[in-house]
């Protein structure tokens, strides 16, 4: 491949457009209306102007982005992650079009694409699951049968489902029909597919997800865990690589699993398979994202891997230049997803301009963004601004120099979720490592914080009004 068409937007085609260019590849950007002067726009070699600002007309438009792509002579397409990554309909008309989709193969995305599909392809490979049922199901009668059987609190998921939509935790009986209907109206509205299906309810979960790589050859790795239980409405918003409680064992028993995972779907190109840890240390298939994950960063930073260049060299068929023994864990990474959203009013969206951004600098630190200083933040698409990401030799440093580029990292004209990520920094559930996905709903209180930071600038205006009286005093003298 000599030049590559990044079908997406902000810090994602950024990030992919680097390793190209470091790879000797030639690059063409996608825009919109609202991204025309987006630095991915202004980084690529070239740039095709796809149409207005909402992506359903723009960065969701198939049939565009592959008259971009044979326009400018391109040889194949990198959908980053979001839009039409996991779409197998855009995999297939990229490879019936001549061209190279730098992703797994059509069928892989469908089987993975449906969580009850996905569960159907890995039995034979007998990986732990969740109790519950693997096909869908409508009947309440018979989910009530099925809901008993496995015991509450249980959970309603949406086969084709995603980012918590879809989804309904169900504690009691008498509850069941209602949050089943609104389940299945909401993934049918999210999906067009309202399937869903039942399975226990793990109480105190952690999110573990295995990194993987695979080639056309048959070759297949691991490239070790990422922890992301801190999220906020299912979604993930703190990352690090490794976790702070698998053991060695309990790493090597999920790798496995996850490369099996793959091999059932004959997996080629980099994806991730999500599990569920329970507080017995048990663990459980969750799903499989066919693209690469927005936290793939830390993997990065811990493995000394670049996931972008393997995704265009198993691509162009290339082999894997290296086996499962060659790789090794290195050091602790973690990454903080700054977001434009107001942590303290639900996590809302914060539309704005941004009047100031400087981002952190220094030793360990990384910033993967998409923005700069006077950019309006568009209403249009997800409101992530950058990740921050650090680097350290343990849990510790990494720790430390977030802490520190959390500080250094300032932005005016609209909210952020920095000062969450430096509320996770500091609690000593996070610290001490012991937290699950409930971390948000257990500690974190925005009223709390709210009063919290009231008392802060109550106290700092007193020291002040002190110094002022102070310096009036020995004036008077």
């Amino acid at each position: 491949m000599k030049k590559i068409l990044v079908a997406n937007r902000g810090e994602i085609a950024l990030r992919v457009m680097k390793t190209a260019r470091q790879m000797g590849i030639k690059t063409v950007a996608v825009f919109s209306d609202a991204d025309r002067s987006a630095p991915h726009v202004l980084f690529a070699d070239e740039a095709v102007h796809l149409g207005p600002s909402p992506s359903s007309e723009s960065y969701l438009v198939q049939e565009a982005i592959l008259q971009a792509a044979q326009k400018t002579g391109s040889d194949g397409i990198h959908p980053g992650y979001g839009f039409l990554s996991e779409n197998a309909e855009f995999a297939q008309k990229v490879t019936d079009a001549g061209l190279i989709f730098i992703g797994p193969k059509p069928h892989a995305i469908r089987v993975m694409g449906s969580k009850l599909a996905a569960k159907e392809t890995v039995k034979a490979f007998d990986i732990p699951m969740v109790p519950g049922i693997d096909e869908a199901i409508t009947d309440v009668d018979k989910a009530k049968a099925i809901a008993r059987d496995i015991g509450f609190p249980i959970l309603i998921k949406a086969s084709a489902g995603g980012g918590g939509k879809g989804m309904r935790v169900v504690e009691k009986e008498d509850e069941l029909e209602e949050q089943m209907q609104r389940a299945i109206s909401e993934a049918q509205s999210a999906f067009g597919d309202g399937s869903v299906f039942i399975e226990k309810f793990v109480t105190s979960p952690r999110h573990i997800e295995i990194q993987v790589l695979a080639d056309s050859h048959g070759n297949i790795v691991h490239l070790y865990e990422r922890e992301c239980s801190i999220q906020r409405r299912h979604q993930k918003v703190v990352e690090e690589a490794p976790s702070a409680v698998l053991t060695p064992e309990l790493r090597t028993q999920m790798g496995n699993a996850a490369v099996d995972v793959a091999r059932s779907c004959q997996y080629e190109g980099a994806g991730t398979v999500e599990f569920l840890l329970d507080d017995q240390m048990n663990f459980y298939f969750l799903e499989m994202n066919t693209r690469l994950q927005v936290e793939h960063p830390v993997t990065e930073c811990i493995t000394g891997i670049d996931l972008v260049e393997q995704q265009i060299r198993v691509a162009r068929g290339e082999a894997l230049a290296f086996a499962q023994e060659d790789i090794r864990l290195r050091g602790h990474a973690m990454e903080l997803r700054v977001y434009a959203e107001d942590p303290l009013n639900n996590f809302l969206p914060s539309i704005g301009t941004l009047d100031t951004y400087a981002r952190p600098v220094g030793r360990g630190i990384r910033v993967d963004g998409g923005y700069r200083q006077g950019m309006e933040i568009p209403i249009y698409y997800d409101p992530m601004l950058s990740k921050l990401i650090t680097y350290g030799k343990n849990r510790e440093e990494s720790l430390y120099l977030m802490r520190e580029a959390i500080t250094g990292y300032v932005i005016d004209g609209v909210q952020t979720t920095l000062g969450f990520g430096a509320f996770v920094m500091d609690h000593p559930a996070f610290v001490s490592g012991k937290f699950d996905t409930n971390f948000v709903k257990r500690y974190y209180d925005s009223e709390v914080v709210k009063q919290e930071l009231k008392q802060e600038q109550s106290a700092i205006a007193e020291i002040a009004l002190s110094i002022y009286k102070a310096e009036q005093d020995q004036l008077d003298t």
